[in-house]
């Protein structure tokens, strides 16, 4: 056994990288581990899911359908008479949509004695409940017969 084939089994342990060869640039050729920034992008994808399921669970305010024969509106708010008998007072806002069922292109709000069926949420911090769609026809059409 010569020198050269000495060196070459000492240097050949599994484990060990090859020795440079004459004329080879003596480039690692191992894989690269993950390195630091591996584990911040693992981070910032493991807080951006934790923070979405977060707002998941966060109170919504609540979603409301109120149904019946409008008693009074202003521009503040509309009162509608249930078919129990009870008058529920809702609030209006500049935001709030009107959407009239004979007239789909109408943006006026509905009239005292329309039918409306109104979307609203109820904010729970000041129990008031606030209209964002109302939906209605005219109360002079009679509802077709069953």
């Amino acid at each position: 056994m010569g020198t050269s084939d000495m060196n070459r089994s000492i240097h050949s342990h599994s484990g060990d990288p090859e020795p440079p060869r004459h004329g080879s640039l003596g480039v690692d050729r191992r894989v690269a581990r993950p390195g630091p920034h591996r584990s911040a992008t693992s981070s910032i994808l493991l807080l951006t899911v934790l923070s979405l399921c977060l707002m998941a669970l966060a109170p919504a305010p609540e979603i409301l359908h109120v149904l019946g024969i409008v008693a009074s509106i202003d521009e503040k708010h509309i009162d509608v008479r249930t078919a129990k008998g009870q008058v529920v007072s809702i609030q209006l806002t500049k935001q709030v949509k009107y959407k009239n069922k004979n007239n789909p292109k109408s943006l006026d709000p509905p009239a005292v004695g329309d039918r409306v069926i109104i979307e609203a949420s109820r904010d729970e911090k000041n129990k008031k409940v606030t209209a964002t769609v109302v939906h209605y026809s005219p109360g002079s059409i009679p509802p077709p017969p069953r």
